[in-house]
């Protein structure tokens, strides 16, 4: 398995479409959560996008996950920037394989 940072970014004008997609989206994360496919996710605090670390078996199997999330199905994502990551240091260390 490979760890993928994602990196999420939003309209200012998005913002009415992501609270309304949001308890979808949220049980989506926290789903993929539970069986260990998201290792980490949350919002920047500026508002401006969304930071989530997934783990996935290549980049094809990743972006079929990222379409079935409710905000991207809703139109919230104005963009996404998708970068396989090796962590080396900390929690998160030892996820890659």
């Amino acid at each position: 398995m490979t760890v993928f940072a994602v990196e999420y970014v939003y309209d200012a004008e998005s913002a009415q479409t992501r609270d309304a997609a949001r308890p979808a989206h949220r049980e989506w994360t926290a789903n993929l959560a539970q069986e260990g496919t998201l290792l980490a996710s949350g919002p920047y605090s500026d508002g401006a996008g969304a930071l989530l670390i997934f783990k996935a078996a290549d980049e094809q199997a990743l972006n079929e996950l990222l379409r079935e999330d409710p905000f991207a199905g809703a139109g919230a994502i104005s963009g996404t920037r998708t970068m396989a990551w090796a962590p080396v240091t900390g929690q998160l260390a030892g996820h890659a394989g």
